[in-house]
């Protein structure tokens, strides 16, 4: 497992201990917690996601590639 170092200042380190302590958990559990909610998967994880929804979405290469262009298409005119 990778360590991290990063730089709070006082009161939000008080405030990240006191929200592990009330949770009964580490600050490395509580910061893993945070990024799984918000989303932010492992390359592993991500390839496992996309693999499952190509599963249940059932459909083609050329079908999948054709909705994603249409979707980034719509979003793009959007901006």
């Amino acid at each position: 497992m990778s360590r991290l170092t990063i730089t709070l200042d006082d009161a939000r380190y008080r405030a990240l201990k006191e929200a592990a302590a009330q949770r009964h958990k580490t600050i490395g559990q509580l910061i893993d917690e945070s990024l799984e909610f918000f989303g932010i998967k492992s390359h592993d994880q991500a390839l496992e996601l996309v693999r499952r929804a190509r599963t249940r979405a059932g459909l083609t290469d050329d079908q999948a590639m054709a909705l994603a262009l249409n979707a980034q298409h719509a979003e793009r005119q959007g901006l």
